[in-house]
């Protein structure tokens, strides 16, 4: 590893390794460009300023989101993935060159096999762990910011994009709306004020939320948000003291509360939190147990399906369809399915 990352963002880098390709064929860079167009406009979304925070969670997550179609609308063939992750494999060895990565991170980019198995991962929030986590942060940090992400983001199982995007007026907590009920919350599509959500139009939807995740969240509204607007002037739902919370601060605060050590946990890693890098807040996210925004999104998933809830419903609340979260979500075992079908068949 190098010494010492130097910071640079993902535009700059791709452009000074394109310089550095100059030699090479126009065919070739064309393509070039276009795969790396498509990996810095993941880095945009999810709130990736800097090359010096990538990890290999996150390259995993960057192929999930390009094998389900991310920025060319269409899934890819396998063929056309391995090629993309092959050039993004090639870019991260130039950038541990420079400084930028650490040297050995291009050796983490997980090339998809040519079977045409499916290649996902087995990381995930467990639900009885983020029950904890989110019980844990109602006693000791009630309504707080860190309270309101990690809540929101569990207990609607949306994305952190999308979570980042609310604002004030998305929310009915009263649950006063024509043909109402009860409280929810609304994703809207706001490309034009930048918080596009993931299937633009298509994500936008209502949530229903319990009558106790409103109380939470007037009481932040009321007493714990920062009172200020972004740089569009609209209302933020989760502020910082500077304006909107940004989808990086969001993925920052699921490392930092899924370390078993940081609500007093013993290690189950063996190793002293007091010389362990990732009890550093730089280094939150190389914790062995640390969960990212897709993990807790899986263990909500799955504790839908381990509640027999119908998956068209589970599909339209978590925005994805029923295919994505088989695949790429639940993870139930096999013997947590066979369970669940000795009840359905009363065995």
């Amino acid at each position: 590893m190098s010494a010492q990352l130097e910071p640079l963002s993902p535009s700059e880098a791709v452009d000074l390794y394109l310089e550095a390709r100059d030699d090479a064929a126009d065919q070739t860079l064309d393509g070039q460009k276009y795969r790396l167009r498509a990996f810095v406009a993941w880095c945009d979304e999810e709130g990736i300023a800097n090359l010096n925070e990538l990890s290999g969670r996150d390259l995993y997550a960057y192929r999930v989101w390009r094998r389900e179609g991310g920025y060319s609308g269409e899934e890819l063939a396998t063929v056309t993935l391995r090629g993309d992750m092959a050039t993004l494999r090639a870019f991260l060895r130039f950038c541990g060159d420079i400084d930028a990565v650490p040297e050995e991170l291009f050796d983490q980019v997980p090339l998809p096999r040519m079977d045409g198995e499916a290649d996902v991962s087995d990381s995930t929030l467990d639900p009885d762990r983020a029950v904890e986590i989110v019980d844990y942060l109602e006693r000791f940090e009630y309504a707080s910011r860190r309270h309101i992400i990690v809540l929101l983001l569990w207990h609607t199982g949306c994305r952190v994009g999308a979570l980042s995007a609310l604002d004030l007026g998305d929310l009915d907590l009263e649950g006063e709306r024509p043909r109402a009920d009860g409280p929810a919350i609304h994703f809207v599509h706001r490309p034009e004020t930048d918080t596009p959500l993931k299937n633009k139009e298509k994500s936008e939807r209502w949530n229903a939320i319990s009558g106790h995740a409103a109380d939470v969240l007037d009481d932040y509204i009321q007493d714990r948000r920062d009172k200020v607007t972004d740089e569009h002037g609209r209302a933020p739902l989760v502020t910082t003291r500077n304006g909107r919370v940004s989808v990086s601060a969001c993925r920052d605060t699921l490392y930092r509360v899924t370390r078993p050590c940081w609500r007093g946990e013993g290690c189950p890693h063996d190793r002293d939190p007091d010389e362990c890098e990732a009890a550093h807040y730089s280094k939150m996210s190389t914790c062995p147990s640390s969960r990212s925004p897709h993990d807790v999104r899986s263990g909500r998933v799955t504790a839908h399906r381990l509640a027999d809830e119908d998956r068209s419903l589970v599909s339209d609340r978590m925005d994805a369809s029923e295919d994505i979260l088989d695949k790429h979500y639940d993870r139930r075992s096999k013997r947590q399915k066979a369970e669940q079908r000795r009840r359905l068949f009363d065995l």
